[in-house]
């Protein structure tokens, strides 16, 4: 038996064929809601777990950035998904007999061209997730009733594909990470040159304090892959700020940026050191050297 695999959602989700993507044989663990992912995965109930942390049309999947502050887990890997949706409904519905369109937030937010173009009389409803609307079309019963979800959804419960490739980006790819207990098997998945996920509150909120927390990395030619910003909860106009930065924890020159950092912040969390990921289903037109994997 493989690895005990948790991620958000039903059977057909997305996020279980990501979970697929990475692990051969894994016992594929369902959940209701992203935190119970992580509690999951922290309580060590579950080897690792599988989270979406960002689109590359609808943006960000904020809650996930405060979940791996506050919860004790480690990334170990990523990789990025192509996404594709169907519209599905039961044998013998019609698109232009639909009058509610259900699916997750996220993924009604990345068809909304498509949406707005050939189905502005019907009604969109968001729910936890993809799959999880799909089944809920197929136990309905209800012609006038559709999902957004994936084409293996639409298999998994007996649904009939209505139209594909809703998204309105064919670069629409999903990136997801994978998740370690803190205090458990923190070995990467893969190989290969590595990346390291930060978390760090400013000490000041002055003038400069942002660019002098970012000149650490500048001044040691580090790469920063990406930024992301929550809110202080309890604390207006204060901010978290979240950095991806090109070099695995461990190599001098991301240490010893870090060590500066530590000087000019309130508080820094190293979220883990792993491997960039690979792609699936597609090529990223991002310069991004990953193979495309089927």
């Amino acid at each position: 038996m493989g690895l005990r695999v948790a991620f958000q959602g039903e059977p057909g989700a997305f996020s279980e064929e990501a979970v697929e993507r990475v692990f051969d044989d894994a016992e594929v663990e369902p959940c209701m809601a992203f935190e119970d992912v992580f509690e999951a995965v922290e309580r060590g109930e579950v080897d690792r777990g599988v989270v979406p942390i960002e689109n590359a049309v609808f943006g960000s999947v904020r809650v996930n950035y405060d979940h791996l502050r506050t919860h004790a887990v480690t990334i170990v890997g990523e990789l990025q998904l192509r996404i594709r949706h169907h519209l599905m409904g039961l044998e013998g519905a019609s698109i232009d007999r639909l009058e509610t369109i259900r699916s997750h937030a996220q993924a009604l937010g990345q068809c909304r061209t498509w949406l707005r173009s050939y189905v502005p009389h019907a009604t969109t409803e968001a729910t936890p997730d993809t799959a999880g609307a799909a089944r809920a079309v197929a136990a309905e019963g209800d012609p006038t009733v559709a999902a957004i979800a994936s084409e293996r959804a639409a298999r998994q419960y007996g649904l009939t594909i209505l139209a594909d490739g809703l998204e309105d980006d064919v670069q629409n790819f999903t990136r997801f990470l994978v998740l370690a207990p803190e205090n458990g098997d923190v070995s990467p998945i893969g190989s290969g040159p590595q990346k390291t996920s930060v978390a760090f509150v400013l000490q000041e909120n002055v003038p400069g304090a942002l660019f002098k927390s970012l000149a650490v990395f500048a001044l040691r030619e580090l790469d920063l892959l990406k930024i992301e910003s929550r809110p202080l909860v309890g604390r207006p106009g204060r901010y978290r700020f979240y950095v991806d930065v090109d070099g695995a924890a461990y190599d001098e020159a991301v240490s010893r940026a870090f060590d500066h950092l530590r000087e000019i912040t309130m508080e820094l969390q190293v979220l883990g050191s792993y491997p960039h990921g690979a792609t699936y289903g597609g090529t990223l037109e991002t310069g991004s050297t990953d193979a495309e994997q089927e």
